[in-house]
């Protein structure tokens, strides 16, 4: 069973060096401007990871009533999947789902 770990933390992205600010409702597991992720935990929120590859978008999946991102960690190749955000990039949303 996943144990999930509520760390709404701000960060710098990795991938496009924008800072990400809280999201203030749940954790914040990805960039909301490129939607890349880091692949630093284990079980949600743990931050127990230590391959730290970067998390490629590669597609998005219907999930109850919202989406799901699917990534592909750069580093390790291990596919993990994050709920989007309400302030994620739609367009980008859009751009990847139409792409895989």
């Amino acid at each position: 069973m996943k144990r999930f770990v509520k760390r709404d933390e701000e960060f710098i992205c990795d991938k496009c060096g924008r800072k990400v600010l809280e999201l203030n409702y749940t954790t914040r597991d990805h960039c909301p401007y490129c939607l890349y992720s880091k692949h630093v935990d284990i079980n949600p929120g743990d931050r127990s990871n230590t391959c730290l590859g970067l998390l490629r978008p590669i597609g998005v999946e219907k999930y109850k009533d919202t989406f799901k991102i699917i990534y592909k960690c750069d580093k390790c190749g291990e596919i993990h999947k994050n709920i989007i955000a309400k302030d994620d990039d739609m367009n980008k949303i859009i751009e990847i789902s139409v792409n895989n």
